[in-house]
């Protein structure tokens, strides 16, 4: 089942707070995920911050974006690893 992005809120530095339309959120940090040519104005924080959302996800002007798929699984991975440290 494709997830949708509900809420998506600047952090800080490549940090965004997302949460999905089954309630799922957390913090994830897009910092080591941003290159290739697609990616290359997100290096720029000021332009980072400036993601939009859609239906389904978030994007960027120069038409970057992240597969909702992708964004969820990055929450749900660090849920799992803080389920494991406790």
């Amino acid at each position: 089942m494709v997830r949708k992005v509900e809420k998506a809120e600047y952090v800080e530095e490549y940090k965004i707070e997302l949460v999905f339309d089954d309630g799922m959120s957390g913090i994830v940090d897009l910092k080591n995920e941003i290159w290739g040519k697609v990616f290359e104005p997100l290096r720029d924080i000021n332009y980072f911050k400036n993601f939009q959302k859609d239906r389904w996800t978030i994007y960027w002007d120069c038409g970057a974006d992240f597969a909702p798929e992708f964004l969820y699984s990055l929450v749900t991975e660090q849920k799992e690893d803080l389920v494991k440290e406790g």
